[in-house]
Protein backbone atom coordinates (compact mmCIF):
# COMPACT_ATOMS: atom_id res chain seq x y z
CA UNK A 1 0.00 0.00 0.00
CA UNK A 2 3.02 2.27 0.29
CA UNK A 3 3.17 2.37 -3.39
CA UNK A 4 -0.47 4.01 -3.43
CA UNK A 5 -0.02 6.37 -0.99
CA UNK A 6 3.25 7.57 -2.38
CA UNK A 7 1.38 7.79 -6.12
CA UNK A 8 -1.62 9.54 -4.27
CA UNK A 9 0.74 12.05 -2.57
CA UNK A 10 2.70 13.10 -5.71
CA UNK A 11 -0.42 12.91 -7.70
CA UNK A 12 -3.11 13.75 -6.06
CA UNK A 13 -5.42 15.17 -8.15
CA UNK A 14 -4.60 13.27 -11.66
CA UNK A 15 -4.66 10.08 -9.63
CA UNK A 16 -8.39 10.87 -8.01
CA UNK A 17 -9.60 11.39 -11.82
CA UNK A 18 -8.18 7.56 -12.65
CA UNK A 19 -9.68 6.62 -10.19
CA UNK A 20 -12.92 7.77 -10.30
CA UNK A 21 -13.07 7.55 -14.09
CA UNK A 22 -12.45 3.60 -13.82
CA UNK A 23 -14.53 2.93 -10.57
CA UNK A 24 -17.45 5.34 -11.28
CA UNK A 25 -17.64 4.27 -14.49
CA UNK A 26 -17.33 0.89 -13.65
CA UNK A 27 -20.15 1.40 -10.70
CA UNK A 28 -22.43 2.95 -13.60
CA UNK A 29 -22.13 0.29 -16.17
CA UNK A 30 -22.36 -2.74 -13.30
CA UNK A 31 -26.01 -1.20 -12.16
CA UNK A 32 -27.14 -1.50 -15.54
CA UNK A 33 -25.71 -4.92 -15.90
CA UNK A 34 -27.54 -6.17 -12.83
CA UNK A 35 -30.65 -4.44 -13.77
CA UNK A 36 -30.70 -6.27 -16.74
CA UNK A 37 -29.56 -9.59 -15.24
CA UNK A 38 -26.61 -10.12 -18.40
CA UNK A 39 -23.54 -8.73 -19.23
CA UNK A 40 -23.47 -6.02 -22.15
CA UNK A 41 -22.03 -2.87 -23.30
CA UNK A 42 -25.04 -0.35 -21.73
CA UNK A 43 -23.28 2.49 -23.86
CA UNK A 44 -21.07 2.85 -26.44
CA UNK A 45 -17.26 3.93 -26.31
CA UNK A 46 -18.19 7.83 -27.35
CA UNK A 47 -20.60 7.77 -24.15
CA UNK A 48 -18.32 5.34 -21.75
CA UNK A 49 -15.23 8.32 -22.75
CA UNK A 50 -17.81 10.91 -22.04
CA UNK A 51 -19.00 8.79 -18.66
CA UNK A 52 -15.31 8.68 -17.78
CA UNK A 53 -14.56 12.40 -18.14
CA UNK A 54 -17.80 13.40 -15.91
CA UNK A 55 -16.06 11.45 -13.40
CA UNK A 56 -12.82 13.15 -13.50
CA UNK A 57 -14.56 16.19 -13.27
CA UNK A 58 -16.19 15.33 -10.23
CA UNK A 59 -13.13 13.62 -8.95
CA UNK A 60 -11.39 17.24 -8.87
CA UNK A 61 -14.42 18.70 -7.10
CA UNK A 62 -14.62 15.67 -4.51
CA UNK A 63 -10.44 15.70 -3.44
CA UNK A 64 -11.42 19.22 -2.92
CA UNK A 65 -14.15 19.02 -1.08
CA UNK A 66 -12.68 16.26 1.08
CA UNK A 67 -9.63 18.28 2.10
CA UNK A 68 -11.97 21.92 3.12
CA UNK A 69 -14.24 19.67 5.11
CA UNK A 70 -11.31 18.11 7.29
CA UNK A 71 -10.26 21.59 7.58
CA UNK A 72 -13.60 23.15 8.30
CA UNK A 73 -15.01 20.91 10.67
CA UNK A 74 -11.03 21.29 12.94
CA UNK A 75 -11.59 24.70 12.36
CA UNK A 76 -14.72 24.82 14.13
CA UNK A 77 -13.30 22.38 17.21
CA UNK A 78 -10.45 24.81 17.56
CA UNK A 79 -12.24 28.38 17.88
CA UNK A 80 -14.80 26.11 20.19
CA UNK A 81 -17.62 25.88 18.14
CA UNK A 82 -17.72 22.00 17.79
CA UNK A 83 -16.04 19.82 20.55
CA UNK A 84 -13.45 17.50 20.44
CA UNK A 85 -15.16 13.95 18.96
CA UNK A 86 -12.07 11.84 18.52
CA UNK A 87 -11.38 9.75 15.35
CA UNK A 88 -15.20 8.48 15.15
CA UNK A 89 -17.26 11.38 15.81
CA UNK A 90 -14.49 13.95 13.70
CA UNK A 91 -14.75 11.39 10.77
CA UNK A 92 -19.02 11.37 11.40
CA UNK A 93 -18.79 15.27 12.15
CA UNK A 94 -16.59 15.74 8.67
CA UNK A 95 -18.69 13.43 6.74
CA UNK A 96 -21.99 15.03 7.65
CA UNK A 97 -21.17 18.46 6.61
CA UNK A 98 -19.10 16.89 3.12
CA UNK A 99 -22.77 15.43 2.46
CA UNK A 100 -25.32 17.58 3.88
CA UNK A 101 -23.51 21.06 1.70
CA UNK A 102 -21.22 19.29 -0.82
CA UNK A 103 -23.52 16.31 -1.69
CA UNK A 104 -26.42 18.08 -3.10
CA UNK A 105 -24.30 19.60 -5.47
CA UNK A 106 -22.13 17.04 -6.76
CA UNK A 107 -25.45 14.77 -7.29
CA UNK A 108 -27.60 17.68 -9.13
CA UNK A 109 -24.10 18.24 -10.86
CA UNK A 110 -23.52 15.05 -11.60
CA UNK A 111 -27.32 14.45 -13.06
CA UNK A 112 -26.82 17.62 -15.51
CA UNK A 113 -23.31 15.94 -16.73
CA UNK A 114 -25.53 12.74 -17.35
CA UNK A 115 -28.26 14.55 -18.75
CA UNK A 116 -25.94 16.18 -21.09
CA UNK A 117 -23.85 13.12 -22.20
CA UNK A 118 -27.55 11.35 -22.69
CA UNK A 119 -28.96 14.00 -24.72
CA UNK A 120 -31.79 14.34 -22.65
CA UNK A 121 -33.68 16.04 -19.42
CA UNK A 122 -34.42 13.66 -16.99
CA UNK A 123 -34.68 14.58 -13.31
CA UNK A 124 -37.21 10.93 -12.24
CA UNK A 125 -35.31 9.50 -8.75
CA UNK A 126 -32.88 12.78 -7.97
CA UNK A 127 -35.29 12.71 -4.70
CA UNK A 128 -33.89 8.92 -4.18
CA UNK A 129 -30.44 10.24 -5.27
CA UNK A 130 -30.04 12.99 -2.61
CA UNK A 131 -31.54 10.63 0.43
CA UNK A 132 -28.77 8.51 -0.64
CA UNK A 133 -26.50 10.56 0.84
CA UNK A 134 -28.02 10.22 4.19
CA UNK A 135 -28.35 6.18 4.25
CA UNK A 136 -25.34 5.52 2.07
CA UNK A 137 -22.42 8.30 1.83
CA UNK A 138 -22.59 9.74 5.41
CA UNK A 139 -22.17 6.11 6.82
CA UNK A 140 -19.61 5.45 4.05
CA UNK A 141 -17.59 8.50 4.22
CA UNK A 142 -17.51 8.02 8.15
CA UNK A 143 -15.62 5.27 7.54
CA UNK A 144 -13.63 6.99 4.80
CA UNK A 145 -12.62 10.16 6.91
CA UNK A 146 -11.76 7.32 9.59
CA UNK A 147 -8.31 6.99 7.30
CA UNK A 148 -5.45 8.57 5.92
CA UNK A 149 -5.71 11.51 4.09
CA UNK A 150 -3.99 9.87 1.27
CA UNK A 151 -6.52 6.53 1.16
CA UNK A 152 -9.78 8.61 1.17
CA UNK A 153 -10.29 9.39 -2.49
CA UNK A 154 -9.30 6.06 -3.47
CA UNK A 155 -12.12 4.52 -1.02
CA UNK A 156 -14.74 7.16 -2.10
CA UNK A 157 -13.82 5.70 -5.61
CA UNK A 158 -15.06 2.22 -4.32
CA UNK A 159 -17.89 3.63 -2.89
CA UNK A 160 -19.08 4.86 -5.84
CA UNK A 161 -18.55 1.72 -7.56
CA UNK A 162 -20.61 -0.08 -4.11
CA UNK A 163 -23.59 2.23 -4.72
CA UNK A 164 -23.41 1.30 -8.67
CA UNK A 165 -24.09 -2.51 -6.93
CA UNK A 166 -26.38 -1.53 -4.94
CA UNK A 167 -28.79 0.71 -6.87
CA UNK A 168 -28.63 -2.16 -9.52
CA UNK A 169 -29.54 -5.16 -6.92
CA UNK A 170 -33.04 -2.54 -6.16
CA UNK A 171 -33.75 -1.70 -9.29
CA UNK A 172 -33.75 -4.60 -11.13
CA UNK A 173 -36.51 -5.73 -12.82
Amino acid sequence: MGWYAALAQAHPITSAMAQFAVLGTLGEAAAKWIRARRLYAPFGLRTAALKALAWMALAVCIKYAFTGFVAFVEGLSAHGLLPRLGPFGEAFAVSLATNLQFGPFLVITHRLMDNAIEGRSSWGGLDKALLSLLWFWVPAHTVTFMLPADFRVGLAAVWSLALGLILGFFNRR
